[in-house]
């Protein structure tokens, strides 16, 4: 007699591009264009290694040369220097027991189907934040940081919070730049002492499925895993992140489409079975680039073969190498 196997509801090829795909869409930075699917990224990340090195050409800045009729100009030169990022390599399993599935009624490996992309997405949201801690944890990113906030709650006022103001002063970091910031992260909290003084604006999204926050006709990602502190003597010192268009890159490698010897699936989507457990295995592998551009990873601290959290969170890992307005990230540390 015919019967339904897990084989039958994943197709690991299909599977691996759906999640890749899903995962992009579902991501909060992804959809405000903080990070940006970049095909050549998807290219290096196929590649070997660990590290995939970005040479620039830096630009011109000799000075102004005079013509005269008793010198010479000075001949000047243009320098190159290199961006680097990490090629991470992450896996995840999941297990279904045969009780679970007849007890319940219902198909938990399908439901797991259903949500590893959202699961991914918030994986890489985490990264992401990971690497704004790594990256602002570095001395070279100081002329990008704006740090305004008190120490205790008695030196607390409206120049040590967020607001109107102190927004400006913050994408003032830029310069002339300061148009490309489109997007900020912040703090449930602040977000909401935003709203709390009306600075928050909420408008439809083109399919009137949802309303989307704006502060300063910048698009509004609230997350509670950005970085707090307690102040030195009390209060709570939050950071908040602006960001231009693509600040983050990413592009991701299809692993081998080839069957698994000895086994069923792919490099990226393994299917395997435990008879004497009664458990049905799925294991999704990624091979990807999530990188901030313009803020080298040097590898000073890491341990692996792939960078864990922590070690993103490390400023000795971090080099900026664009000049200050090239790099698409202010961070503005404040009170609420």
């Amino acid at each position: 007699m015919a019967k339904t196997a897990v084989a039958d509801i994943i197709i690991p090829t299909e599977f691996e591009k759906y999640a890749i795909e899903r995962t992009a869409e579902l991501s909060a930075f992804g959809e405000c264009g903080i990070v940006e699917h970049a095909p050549e990224f998807d290219e290096l990340a196929a590649g070997g290694g660990k590290t995939v090195e970005m040479p620039f050409w830096k630009d011109l800045s000799a000075a102004r040369q005079i013509l005269n009729d008793a010198g010479t100009l000075t001949v000047n030169k243009i320098t190159a220097d290199k961006d680097i990022a990490r090629i991470h390599n992450d896996a995840q399993a999941w297990s279904v027991n045969h009780l679970a599935k007849v007890i319940s009624g219902d198909d938990p490996m399908q439901a797991i189907v259903d949500l590893v992309a959202a699961y991914w997405a918030r994986m890489d949201e985490g990264l992401v934040v990971s690497c704004l801690k790594g990256i602002f944890a570095a001395a070279s990113m100081a002329g990008n940081k704006l740090s305004i906030a008190s120490e205790t709650i008695a030196g607390q006022s409206a120049s040590t919070r967020l607001n109107g103001g102190t927004f400006v002063d913050a994408t003032a970091k830029l310069g002339d730049r300061a148009d490309l910031l489109v997007a900020v992260a912040m703090h449930s909290a602040t977000e909401a002492a935003l709203r709390k003084l009306d600075l928050i604006d909420f408008i439809p999204d083109s399919e009137g499925k949802a309303q989307i926050r704006t502060f300063q006709g910048r698009r509004v990602v609230v997350d509670d895993h950005l970085p707090t502190r307690a102040g030195t003597t009390d209060g709570t010192v939050y950071t908040s992140f602006l960001f231009g268009p693509g600040a983050f890159a990413k592009g991701a490698a299809p692993l081998d489409a080839a069957p698994l010897q000895g086994g069923f699936g792919t490099e990226g989507v393994e299917l395997a079975r435990v008879p004497l457990d009664s458990d049905s295995v799925l294991i999704n592998r990624r091979r990807y680039i999530l990188h901030p551009r313009g803020v080298k990873f040097t590898s000073a601290a890491v341990a692996g073969d792939s960078p864990t959290n922590a070690e993103l969170e490390n400023g000795a890992n971090w080099t900026r190498v664009f000049e200050n307005k090239n790099v698409r990230i202010v961070a503005i540390e404040h009170n609420n």
